[in-house]
């Protein structure tokens, strides 16, 4: 077979999928070639560019590092704008380069559909880039920050009237986002809330109109408790620099319109000539081929296709499952198999109205509030551990509940607050030089007779008229009476560890088995190696986590006295990192973590934290 060249235009959602599969699909045939080129060097989440707009999340947020999401996979990724595509020659074709194709994946993703509207392309924002997000952010800022020391009333309500064009789901969850921030840029700027007005102005009868009316009316009352004007069944006809005009001559005047009113297919793929469907999306087949050229795939907002229930939405999942159709064919053409055809399969739909609350249909369930917005990170979860694994999920997480601004999270500021480590500095030498001590105590009766068993409790055989695990758990108390009264274990804890226990620790006449000198040794070596390291601050989340784990088992053992319960706690105070000031980890760790992320395994996995 010769080689084949594969190259997908467009690291949009579906784009960074049918690369991933590809990868997966060719990883190990040397045949086969596969190049994902794209204008930017980052893979951007478009579905959360509200958060930045409404300055919840930074652009770390949404953005994701090509080279991060590919490292170590047989994908070739390259930075750069395509002008044309000659499908004769079969040819991508750049200002400085040419890139030669077997097959292709067209994803080069959608753009703001205006409808003709007078005005309103060159005088709205829109949201359908980072940039677009970051512009819409600074400028509501602005409007802010004008508006407190402007005395003109009239010039003050324009720059605090804010229209959000198009109820769908990009425009609810601009405006949500926009509607929370309003509070913190009224206290920051000591401007009156009522003077902030929100309007969202939809075209056809409702919001939202692919959910049901109930989960509508939801959203609708959120979006009032949020101080948003809804305006349905309101065309907008015109936009000037300050004024938005409806159908009905309502006139608003705002410097802020902001555009999410419709999409239709980019203009790029719209005018390389292959044959259309409807708003600039190419047509394809069943096997999500354009029907001009078999070994063009077309897919996401780029394809056009018409199933029973009509054309595919243009939405996140249908990226993805588009993406899937036109992989699974790539492979079975070049090993020639029989294609597969396009069958959609969504599992619902989601909207977030602020940080806190969303609605959602998913599958025969109708979710709203905390729930629907629990789903919704996890559906992102979901996606985003597929993309970039490990190291991409821990970014979402900080970035949506660690980092978070003005607890605007379902969970609030809970995990949002930060206090400096150096309190943690006393408390870290205390915890270890307690370990430490208990250690160099111990040593020298490990050192003189290995075989004396002291950290273990007595098997009940070998206690004279005792039987059962109460028994032995006195015995143990007895045991740890130098200690002090020993914690409580309940009973179902007590019988795991008496069959634990008489499996590797006790023989069948009542003794102790070598493994129990082995396990003492290793606990007593532990609790010095611990103590050690959590004075130097070295290591210090390992030596915190282990510290935990040794009290459960002197806990479990029935052996723990009550002293034991500040050493668990303190433990997990710890384990946050305690050693980056005044302790070795300040030296160390970035070492570790700059050599660690450059090993293939490292990269390969996505085990590793930016």
């Amino acid at each position: 077979m010769s080689k084949k060249r594969i190259v997908i235009l467009g690291a949009g959602y579906g784009g960074v999928h049918s690369a991933k599969l590809l990868h997966k699909k060719f990883k190990k045939n040397d045949e086969v070639e596969i190049t994902l080129i794209d204008k930017n060097s980052y893979h951007t989440l478009l579905t959360d560019l509200h958060e930045v707009a409404g300055s919840r999340i930074e652009k770390h947020g949404v953005q994701i590092n090509l080279e991060k999401i590919f490292g170590k996979k047989k994908v070739n990724v390259v930075t750069d704008k395509i002008d044309s595509i000659d499908f004769e020659s079969q040819k991508l074709i750049s200002k400085t380069e040419e890139y030669e194709y077997d097959y292709l994946v067209l994803g080069s993703g959608s753009e703001p559909a205006f409808f003709g509207v007078e005005g309103s392309k060159e005088h709205s924002f829109t949201i359908w880039s980072y940039d677009d997000a970051v512009k819409i952010k600074e400028h509501v800022y602005k409007m802010f920050e004008l508006a407190s020391t402007e005395r003109d009333e009239e010039k003050r309500r324009k720059m605090l009237t804010f229209v959000i064009a198009g109820a769908g789901f990009t425009g609810v969850e601009t405006i949500g986002e926009i509607a929370e921030w309003k509070k913190k840029l009224s206290r920051k700027f000591n401007i009156n809330e009522k003077e902030v007005s929100l309007k969202l102005v939809e075209g056809l009868p409702k919001i939202l109109p692919i959910l049901n009316d109930k989960l509508i009316a939801k959203a609708e009352r959120r979006l009032n408790k949020l101080g948003v004007e809804i305006l349905t069944q309101s065309m907008i006809t015109k936009v000037t620099p300050d004024s938005v005009t409806l159908k009905d001559g309502q006139e608003f005047k705002t410097h802020t319109l902001i555009w999410t009113a419709g999409v239709q297919g980019s203009s790029f793929a719209a005018n390389l000539g292959l044959t259309l469907g409807k708003r600039g999306r190419i047509q394809t087949n069943e096997y999500m081929q354009s029907v001009d050229h078999k070994n063009v795939y077309v897919i996401g907002d780029n394809s056009y296709f018409e199933e029973e229930s009509g054309p595919t939405p243009q939405i996140v999942e249908t990226a993805l499952q588009t993406a899937e159709t036109a992989v699974e064919n790539i492979e079975s053409d070049i090993n020639n198999k029989d294609l597969k055809g396009f069958k959609s399969n969504y599992h619902g739909f989601m909207v977030s109205i602020g940080s806190r609350y969303a609605v959602a249909h998913l599958g025969n369930m109708e979710l709203s509030g905390f729930f629907a917005m629990f789903m919704k990170h996890m559906v992102n979860v979901h996606y985003l551990f597929g993309v970039g694994g490990f190291n991409v999920v821990w970014s979402y997480i900080m970035h949506q509940f660690f980092t978070i601004k003005e607890n605007r999270s379902i969970l609030g500021g809970h995990f949002s607050y930060r206090s400096p480590n150096f309190w943690l500095v006393p408390l870290r030498v205390f915890v270890g030089y307690k370990w430490l001590r208990e250690g160099l105590n111990k040593i020298p009766q490990v050192i003189e007779d290995p075989t004396n068993i002291f950290l273990i409790p007595q098997s009940p055989l070998s206690v004279e008229g005792t039987t059962g695990a109460s028994e032995t758990t006195a015995a143990a108390g007895e045991q740890a009476a130098e200690w002090g009264d020993a914690l409580p274990v309940p009973d179902f804890i007590s019988d795991i560890m008496d069959w634990f226990m008489n499996i590797f620790f006790y023989t069948d006449d009542g003794d102790f088995t070598i493994l129990a000198s082995v396990f003492q040794t290793g606990m007593v070596i532990a609790e010095i190696v611990v103590g050690g390291l959590l004075i130097l601050g070295l290591f210090t989340a390992i030596a915190s986590i282990v510290s935990v784990v040794m009290g459960i088992m002197i806990w479990t053992s029935g052996m723990a006295p009550y002293e034991m319960l500040w050493y668990l706690a303190a433990g997990i105070a710890l384990i946050g990192g305690a050693g980056r000031v005044f302790g070795l980890d300040y030296y160390v760790m970035p070492i570790l973590k700059k050599w660690w992320m450059k090993t293939p395994f490292a990269r390969k996995s996505y085990l590793y934290i930016d």
